[in-house]
């Protein structure tokens, strides 16, 4: 049986090694630390957690709870490992870092069946098996590897990301809907501000605390993608000739244009979820809450995701991959993590297990089955293969991701309840179905 190469031992590595070993298939796992360290990781071990301690909510029926659960049912070692090491943090799942790492380590280095090689990988052979899994800071050598398998257009190092917010939170009382000089259908959700409403959000903006950045996440920003705070302290006015551009935005109630607007663009086809164009900006959480709350019809919204800026390296993952996370040109090199275009630690492990039973399954000459697409695995991959590839930007797990039930439930909670419901039983389906690639107990 060939041995399957895996490159990069995080997360999304190190549950993929574990994964194809479980199913009898060899691996060498490639981890670069600590021949060459990068400027986040501070040790050796693998599935080191540079960031947060978080692994998101563990509330029952919310959508982190239900991958992380899809992932106890299909043996995830490192879920495994995360219980064991849990600290408390109220509704989340966290873990004493350094032990988790420790404990990965240990398990992955005692595996028979799997071979760590600390040393840095610069070529990938296109006749290999192979998981690419080296995360957002992969190293400049092998992104030019990549780039070549990939092609350089498809391959991006910084990430710019719009907050996001849910549909029925909004106070639809306080917004209107119009197109730019009515050019269109009326789709955006307009935000109009008086300018003491303007003159108000211009001072918190410009006073609320940024993200403290890291020496390795300073960036030179791309003028197509500036933090909104950034283009704030050009001037006063700068904000209103930008992303809150209100000219050609009437608002039909008053007939008069207001003196700035917010717009939000629907960011599926249910139209449950708006993002707030132009928005992405590199401030602290609670200050994206406190601040973006001063947007008229936004007093009370919920946020799916707050903006983002930062290095990242991932590929353009809808134009690159098939849903079996296997590269379209070169059926033998998968992608998981973050640099498949995935943002969290639980969606970067769930693509490991993942990637490893479908490279086991390579491997053991089988078809890779991916992962139904109601379930929370096959969403995430869903959208990670599917987006529109010309405006592609890593994602979490959310609800939003998940198709929508054919009955409609208005009641929030159950309606959650249901899709966990239905996920986890097309899961245990697949389970079942995928038959020899079945982890063993």
């Amino acid at each position: 049986m060939p041995r399957i190469q895996i490159i990069g031992g995080g997360l999304a590595g190190s549950e993929a090694a574990w994964q194809c070993a479980r199913r009898g298939v060899p691996v060498e796992l490639f981890e670069m630390r600590p021949v060459r360290s990068t400027p986040a990781h501070q040790t050796s071990d693998l599935a080191e957690l540079v960031c947060s301690n978080s692994l998101k909510s563990d509330g029952e029926n919310s959508a982190p709870w239900l991958l992380k659960e899809e992932m106890r049912r299909g043996g995830s070692l490192l879920m495994e490992i995360a219980r064991a090491c849990a600290v408390p943090a109220g509704h989340a799942l966290a873990v004493d870092r350094t032990t988790f790492a420790a404990r990965v380590t240990e398990a992955i280095s005692s595996e028979p069946l799997i071979t760590v090689s600390r040393e840095e990988v610069t070529e990938i052979a296109e006749d290999q098996i192979t998981i690419v899994a080296t995360g957002p800071l992969t190293s400049d050598a092998l992104s030019q590897e990549i780039a070549r398998l990939s092609g350089s257009t498809h391959l991006y190092f910084f990430d710019s990301i719009s907050p996001i917010v849910e549909a029925d939170s909004i106070d639809m009382a306080r917004v209107y809907l119009a197109a730019r000089y009515d050019r269109g259908t009326a789709d955006y959700i307009n935000c109009p501000m008086s300018k003491d409403d303007y003159d108000r959000f211009y001072d918190a903006l410009v006073s609320a605390q940024s993200v403290e950045a890291r020496d390795w996440e300073k960036l030179n920003y791309f003028e197509a993608c500036l933090p909104i705070e950034e283009i704030a302290r050009r001037g006063r006015d700068t904000l209103r000739f930008g992303p809150m551009k209100p000219v050609g935005l009437r608002d039909p109630r008053t007939g008069l244009q207001p003196y700035a607007v917010v717009q939000l663009r629907q960011e599926n086809l249910r139209a449950d979820s708006y993002n707030l164009v132009g928005f992405q900006n590199h401030l602290r959480y609670g200050e994206q809450s406190r601040v973006l709350r001063m947007i008229p019809g936004l007093e009370n919204a919920r946020f799916l995701r707050y903006g983002q800026i930062h290095r990242n390296t991932y590929i353009n993952a809808p134009t690159l991959l098939r849903e079996s996370l296997q590269m379209k040109q070169y059926g033998n090199i998968l992608f998981a993590g973050q640099i498949c275009g995935v943002e969290g630690y639980v969606e970067s492990i769930a693509t490991g297990l993942m990637a490893g039973v479908h490279a086991a399954a390579l491997a053991m000459n089988l078809e890779p089955v991916p992962p139904p697409r109601v379930t929370a695995f096959g969403s995430l991959v869903h959208y990670v293969t599917q987006a529109n590839s010309r405006n592609f930007q890593p994602a979490n797990i959310t609800f939003d991701l998940l198709p929508a039930l054919e009955r409609k439930i208005r009641d929030r909670k159950e309606r959650h309840r249901m899709q966990c419901e239905l996920a986890l039983g097309a899961l245990d389906t697949w389970l079942e179905s995928i038959g020899a690639l079945a982890a063993k107990p």
